[in-house]
């Protein structure tokens, strides 16, 4: 301490009163220079899911240099994608909205009648598949990047696609398609005839108040046999 404050003292006494660290040699800065990140750039636009140990061995540079020039210089972080059941744009989202308010403008009429007479159905794919984990999935991204979303499974061995319907009590009707076949207005209106075989067999207090149909707007559901099959 002594040492220290003679030589700051003398400082002093020269004229020099600034109180920043005075240039020292050293080591320099040999792999953070504008080259290594654009190379690190480079190879994260090629691939988003490379490792950041990959880039360290291919550049031959340590992990402890790569993480800081990845997070601070390119600010970016690895995120996983979020698994969506469907991935809407805007019309699909403002159509959802109004739906729910008209449903739930109904519901606050009268609940209980309304939960009593509600049924839906919707056809969804079940796949055989080797499902890609969420480690799998992450991807280098920007900190102001949205999240990521997978609505759909890659690669799968085999599916089939269901047609499920239900209400507040349960499934009432589960149908596999064939394979080889598609949903057409002549398959649903099948699927329809079923279902109405089933409520009048086990769901008879649904036909007193009428029910209450929700689905979506494909061409099998929205065709004008479709419509009339329903009425």
């Amino acid at each position: 301490m002594v040492c220290h404050s003679q030589k700051l003292g003398g400082s002093f006494k020269c004229g020099d009163f600034s109180t920043c660290d005075a240039p020292r040699p050293g080591r320099p800065k040999t792999v953070t220079t504008p080259e290594i990140i654009e190379q690190i750039r480079e190879l994260i636009s090629e691939d988003r899911r490379r490792s950041a140990k990959s880039i360290t061995e291919q550049l031959c540079i340590s992990l402890v240099r790569a993480g800081p020039i990845i997070h601070e210089n390119l600010d970016m972080r690895k995120l996983s994608a979020k698994w969506v059941p469907k991935c809407l744009n805007a019309d699909h989202k403002r159509q959802q909205c109004q739906s729910s308010e008209q449903i739930l403008e109904f519901f606050r009429r009268n609940p209980y009648v309304f939960l009593s007479r509600l049924m839906s159905m919707d056809e969804t794919w079940l796949y055989h598949y080797d499902p890609e984990t969420k480690q799998q999935s992450m991807e280098w991204r920007h900190s102001g990047s949205l999240s990521l979303k997978n609505s759909d499974c890659t690669n799968p061995l085999e599916k089939f696609l269901a047609s499920i319907f239900w209400d507040q009590d349960g499934i009432i009707l589960i149908d596999y398609l064939p394979k080889g076949q598609t949903i057409n207005t002549e398959y649903y209106l099948s699927l329809l005839v079923q279902l109405k075989d089933i409520l009048k067999e086990k769901h008879g207090g649904k036909f007193t108040n009428g029910v209450l149909f929700l689905y979506d707007n494909v061409p099998a559901h929205r065709a004008l046999a479709t419509q009339k099959k329903l009425a």
